[in-house]
Formats: structure tokens, sequence, C-alpha cells
């Protein structure tokens, strides 16, 4: 496949200002997209944002852009990307897009994609639209020109769409829980999507200023929301990141539930219920061993692939099965949505709670993780040849320490200059012990 020059593993991601998050350059990519992807007359396009202030800015250069192919464009205003995603099939549209850079803080911003079916989009289309981006701009006549309009209702449309996840007949009342929406785009959907539910709802990061998205709450940061469970005596908690396609939560006693455990509860409630259909699910590398160990015991195919949920979906694709996930908390249920989904995926642990009559604890009792130790070492370029050599050399070398007792794991972040170094092993100290020296040779590998 041709490499690609602007897009990552997950859209078009960086600091806000420099690169290719300038206004310049999202003029270009909303007319190179409608040139693409819109072609039809009547075509229309939606725009979703998180709540970061240079969300405005890279709106209205993209709808700029659009118009000036001749496409209209929908603005949805703060939507979570499976809003988004959901949004862009309801309203027939052929392309939705998001403003978002999910987990990172305000300084960066980027733009992602969906098809006219909710699906990221293919790579031969992304490199169509980097092809466009090539090509001088030519503006479709006055009389082509495409229009914008504001849908007032999307965020009503898309509660209601999260509720229909559940039976109809399932009532959350009489359970309280507490939800950190991040200071992002699910700070006015998540809390009225549970009330709505019956459930009595404390609610963190639901203030958004533009600048404070991620900033020491939601799913990276889950200490302000352990501490309204215990404080409230909440039957759980739940943390949703910027542009809320992923959740971890916390359960009654203020432990983190991550992905992995909400991918072993939602596995194990469909096999029940018969919808894994003789189906497995998809992990990645990143993915606790633990998880896999459980699914085994049950018989549940377990598959892994690379980080990032276009990879997920991909294998869920080829293995044609419903179930995937990563161990940030991007879980991919295709009985419900065509992406990752954090309130989705909320709410059906939430009725697996409920339909069983256990506690979030306790229904993690068949699930034992495995330690898992993981550093982010900073990596300013990427390593040289000579550099990659002798980081594959480190990981042999400890790998042969741990032997059949753990595993180990080096790969460059996909949105962010690092390198994650994880380590995973049945003892923790060895865990601990062994990623602290990995991530020691790394900096000194790589200069840092």
């Amino acid at each position: 496949m041709t490499a690609r020059q602007f897009f990552g593993t997950d859209g078009i991601r960086g600091c806000v200002g420099k690169g290719y998050i300038t206004p310049k350059f999202m003029v270009k990519l909303g007319w190179a997209v409608g040139k693409a992807l819109a072609r039809k007359p009547g075509a229309r396009v939606v725009i979703g944002k998180d709540t970061r202030l240079s969300g405005y800015m890279i709106e209205s250069a993209l709808e700029s852009g659009l118009n000036s192919a001749g496409v209209d464009v929908y603005l949805l205003g703060p939507m979570p990307t499976p809003g988004v995603a959901y949004l862009t099939r309801t309203l027939q549209a052929q392309v939705g897009v998001v403003i978002s850079a999910s987990h990172n803080l305000y300084q960066d911003n980027g733009i992602k994609f969906f098809s006219s079916e909710g699906m990221k989009l293919p790579d031969e289309v992304e490199l169509q639209i980097e092809s466009l981006l090539d090509e001088p701009m030519e503006v479709v006549s006055p009389e082509q020109m495409g229009r914008a309009f504001r849908v007032n209702d999307a965020p009503g449309r898309y509660i209601e769409f999260c509720k229909s996840s559940l039976p109809h007949f399932m009532n959350l009342g009489g359970l309280k829980v507490a939800v950190d929406c991040a200071h992002g785009a699910t700070y006015h959907i998540a809390p009225n999507v549970l009330r709505e539910l019956g459930a009595e709802v404390i609610a963190i990061g639901i203030s958004p200023d533009g600048l404070n998205i991620n900033q020491g709450y939601g799913s990276i940061h889950p200490e302000n929301l352990q501490k309204a469970v215990l404080d409230h005596k909440a039957h759980l908690g739940i943390a949703f990141d910027g542009d809320g396609d992923r959740v971890i939560m916390v359960d009654e006693q203020g432990n983190l539930v991550d992905g992995d455990e909400i991918l072993y509860l939602i596995a194990m409630d469909s096999q029940r219920s018969g919808k894994l259909q003789g189906g497995g699910v998809v992990g990645t590398l990143m993915s606790n061993l633990g998880l896999e160990q459980a699914l085994q015991e049950h018989n549940i195919p377990f598959a892994r692939t690379e980080v990032g949920d276009r990879y997920v979906m991909q294998a869920l694709q080829e293995h044609q099965w419903q179930l995937g996930g990563e161990s940030s908390g991007h879980i991919i249920w295709l009985h419900s949505q065509t992406t990752g989904d954090g309130i989705v995926s909320a709410l059906q642990v939430l009725m697996i709670m409920r339909q069983r009559q256990q506690s979030l604890h306790e229904l993690l009792n068949g699930m034992v993780k495995c330690p898992q130790e993981l550093i982010n070492v900073d990596m300013p370029h990427q390593p040289s040849q000579a550099q990659q050599a002798a980081l594959d050399e480190a990981v042999a070398q400890m790998q042969e320490k741990l032997g059949n007792n753990g595993r180990i794991l080096l790969r460059p972040s996909g949105t962010q200059p690092l390198m994650r170094v994880m380590v995973e092993a049945r003892d923790e100290k060895l865990t601990q012990e062994t990623a602290k020296q990995l991530a020691n040779q790394v900096r000194k590998i790589l200069g840092t």
C-alpha cells in the first residue's frame, strides 16, 4: 500500500497552528473531501466537534472548503465521535467529519472521517483525498456553491439512540452512577442519557471552557471519578475521553475497570444470550493476557491485532465477528454501533448489572488480570536503523529473562511522539522491574 503523507492511524492530528492543523490546510482538506466523496448534486457532509476552542477555527475552515466544492454542510456542534457516526447514517450524508484530538489536551486537534455507513474511511479513500490535496484548488461556480445548516436537535437525536441500545423495558432506577465527561463532547449527552433512564447521576467534568478538555478528568485521569464514587457511595463510576469513543469504569469499591474487563463482561453476556453466534472477540497487542485466558475457559475464540480501533474493525470484518476492543476503552459492539461508543458500552455493562442483580465487582470475579506495566518514553524522532536494531536487541534480552511467564511489547504511539513500553507477567514485582529497566534502556538508545 502507498505510504500516506497526511493521514495517521486515526485521521489527521497535531498541534494547533502547526503542521496541518491550520486554517489554510483545513480549507484545502474540506475541498479535497468534497471532490473525492461528495460528487453528487445535493451532496451533504455532517461536521461534529469536541469542546476545544480551536474547533471553531477548524469547523469554519472545513465548511468553507466543502462549500467551495459544491457540498452542503450540516453542523452538529459539540458531539461525541460515535454520535457523528450515527448522525452521518441517519441524515444520509456522504461523509461524517469529527474535529477532535480524542484524549489529548486542548493544544492538539485533529480530523477523522466516517463513510456514509458510519464506518472509518478505507485506506484507498484516504489516499484519494491525499492525491487531491496536491492538485490546484478549483472552486465551483457561484450557483453551485454549497450551503451550511445547523442541526439544532443533534444532541437529542443521539441521546435517544443511546437509550435505544437497551431493551425497551430496561430502567436504571435505584442505581447511583458517577459520570466523568472529561469536559469533553459527552458533557451534555451522557448525564442526560443516564437520568432519562432513571439513574441517580453525580456528574463531574461537565464544564468545558475550551481549554480544560481532558485536564485532570476523564478516562486517562480517573482519580476524581474514584473519589466521587467513594464519597457518594455510588454503585459505579463511568469516565469518557474527550470525544466519547472510549470508556473506563470504577466499581463500587473504587477499583478501576478498564477496556479489557468491559470487553470480558460484554462477551460473557453475549455468549449467554446467543448474540456472539459462535463468533469470537478481537483484542489488540496491548490486551491483557488475563482476558485471553478467561475467554478461552469459556471456549470463546480470541484474536489480537495492531493497536488502533481501525485495526480492530478490520479484524472483526475479516472474521465476521461482532465484538472487539482495546484496553484503553474503545469497545466496538456491532450489534449496537458501527464504531467505538463509550456511552453505549457503559449502558451494556449497566444492563448486565441490572439483569444479573450483581455489582460490577462481583461480575468481574471470573477474570484475573496479569499485572501489566505501561511506561511512555519521549520519542522526538523516529528511531534510526541502528537505534531500531538496539531496541530489538534490548527487547529480546528482556523477553529471554521473562521466558514463558510474561510478554513484552515495544511500539511507537500512533498519535503522540512517544514510545510505549509494555511488560506483562504473572509476578507484579517482576513486571514493574522489567518495565523500568527496559524503559531506561529505551531512553538511552533514543537519547532522551
